[in-house]
């Protein structure tokens, strides 16, 4: 367990165009929170540019890497790495490395944890899950979801090697069964779901969120809409799909030549969830093979599919309101905030490099 670790509290004063109302407006710094009216003695530390809500990685992974749980020192940094790229609150979408110790960290993110995946035995990468088979699924989400911050997370599908291609870890009305239990106890679960089937008996089953999400079609996205299923696609980790197909080419195909496909639609599937009304946040999926920090890439790439506006949001005041967090610049609001030079709404690649970031009424950078 690391030592406590708290900042002290400025008195700071901001003036910028506020998103995402786009007005010019004075903002004050006072005990940790958000001020509109002056505060004697505040530090001008920025007028001109333009101000957010502290920024949100939605799917990343604190305390995780390529072979597995990291000591405290490497997600200490991980942490930090989100933190200077404006990711002030981040969704832990599972991990096996104890993070709790970060709570008393004022000048680390908030993390929401979903404790550890959940995935079948030589059915995931190795290390990263607690691994049991169907007959303990419901034991092991009773498990997790004390592990957690109201989420669980499953892995939903995965390379079956005898069927040489993706396919679901868990069977239809088991996985439904999980999902019930995990709602009776509070939380709300996701799954991690790279292809088609998995995607639609998940939903179907009654489930709060899917990752990644290359494989819904049209029924599943039509139901993922009615039902307010959460999309979280992790564009910046979809383009290592061909890497993902040249590693299993030779071995599996027909996995190959899936994922290629899974990739080559994404914007379609992804566009035609937007257009039907499927929430659809940003998150990384940093913490395993990819490097924190790349949530201003993450929303930049959203935008492929999406208005510059909806990506924003997405990464910001939409996602913070989705976690239950606050979302929006007003008065006595927690002082979690970023500030740009340039006005990120006609640029998204600004989001790269936060001129100054806020977290709890502390300046950090």
């Amino acid at each position: 367990m690391r030592p406590e670790h708290v900042e002290g509290r400025a008195r700071l004063h901001f003036a910028g165009v506020v998103l995402p109302e786009g007005e010019h407006r004075d903002l004050w710094v006072l005990d940790g929170v958000i001020r509109t009216e002056p505060v004697s003695g505040a530090q001008t530390v920025a007028t001109g540019g333009w101000i957010m809500p502290g920024l949100v990685d939605a799917h990343c992974h604190v305390g995780l890497e390529r072979q597995g749980p990291v000591s405290d020192e490497r997600a200490e940094q991980q942490a930090l790495a989100d933190r200077d790229a404006g990711a002030l609150l981040l969704r832990d979408a599972g991990s096996p490395a104890d993070t709790r110790w970060m709570d008393a960290r004022a000048d680390l993110p908030k993390i929401i944890r979903a404790g550890r995946h959940i995935a079948r035995p030589k059915r995931y990468l190795r290390n990263y899950g607690a691994e049991v088979e169907p007959a303990e699924l419901i034991t092991e989400v009773e498990r997790q979801a004390a592990r957690g911050d109201g989420w669980v997370k499953l892995v939903g599908d995965w390379i079956d090697r005898d069927v040489g291609d993706l396919a679901p870890l868990w069977p239809a009305d088991l996985a439904e069964v999980a999902i019930t239990r995990a709602h009776e106890l509070g939380c709300r679960v996701t799954a991690h779901v790279f292809g088609e089937q998995a995607a639609t008996e998940l939903v179907a089953a009654g489930i709060d969120g899917i990752e990644h999400g290359t494989g819904i079609n049209d029924a599943t996205i039509s139901l993922m809409a009615e039902r307010q299923v959460a999309l979280v696609p992790t564009m910046v980790q979809l383009d290592n799909f061909e890497s993902y197909a040249r590693a299993g080419e030779d071995k599996y195909p027909a996995y190959a030549s899936h994922i290629r496909a899974l990739y080559a639609g994404r914007l379609d599937r992804f566009t035609k969830a937007l257009d039907a009304g499927v929430p659809i946040y940003a998150g990384t999926d940093a913490g395993g093979f990819l490097p924190h920090g790349l949530v201003g890439e993450e929303i930049a790439a959203m935008a492929q599919f999406s208005s510059a506006e909806y990506a924003l949001g997405a990464g910001s005041w939409r996602a913070r309101d989705w976690l239950g967090h606050p979302s929006t610049l007003t008065d006595g609001a927690p002082a979690d905030l970023v500030i740009f030079d340039a006005d990120p709404r006609v640029d998204l690649k600004v989001l790269r490099a936060p001129r100054y970031v806020i977290l709890r009424g502390a300046l950090v950078n």
